[in-house]
């Protein structure tokens, strides 16, 4: 008789499609990576906000898809709002989910948005009516910020309200 050739893609699926087999552990694998790559990225967030010596007790950050959650007690709010921006300032964060209780309550600050073209001066004008108050910006921004010339677009800043 021989040997005869066949269409091995045509046919009766008898075997199971390997192919298929072959995708869904791929997914899985992509799956457990993207885990373990998010519980290292929220590692490095709460390794961060604690470098920055920001008091938070019992931190936690999970990353699920997009979304940071981040628990545990601030000691204020300053502290608070720091920590939910260092998370939110991670690339491939597009919301935080902030969970963070707080144990000296304050009024909540503003948030901005920097965009191309923004500077610490035009931004407190925005918000004070007047430039040179950036200082009272930029202080309460650090650590995040070392230098008041160097934000960047998609950055979200604290504007906090000004002492009467």
């Amino acid at each position: 008789m021989g040997l005869f050739s066949f269409i091995k893609n045509a046919g009766e699926k008898i075997f199971g499609s390997s192919k298929e087999e072959e995708k869904a552990a791929k997914a899985e694998e992509k799956v457990a990576a993207r885990a373990e790559a998010n519980k290292k990225a929220a590692a490095r967030i709460e390794e961060t906000i604690s470098d920055l010596g920001l008091e938070v007790e019992n931190l936690k950050v999970v990353i699920e898809g997009e979304t940071a959650t981040v628990t545990g007690k601030a000691k204020d709010q300053a502290t608070k709002e720091k920590a939910v921006l260092i998370a939110g300032n991670v690339e491939g964060i597009a919301q935080v989910d902030d969970q963070l209780e707080v144990e000296e309550k304050a009024p909540e600050a503003q948030f901005h948005t920097v965009v191309s073209g923004d500077n610490l001066s035009k931004i407190a004008k925005k918000y004070y009516g007047n430039a040179m108050k950036y200082p009272v910006i930029f202080e309460a921004n650090k650590p995040m910020l070392k230098d008041p010339d160097k934000i960047y677009p998609g950055q979200v800043l604290r504007i906090p309200l000004l002492e009467s």
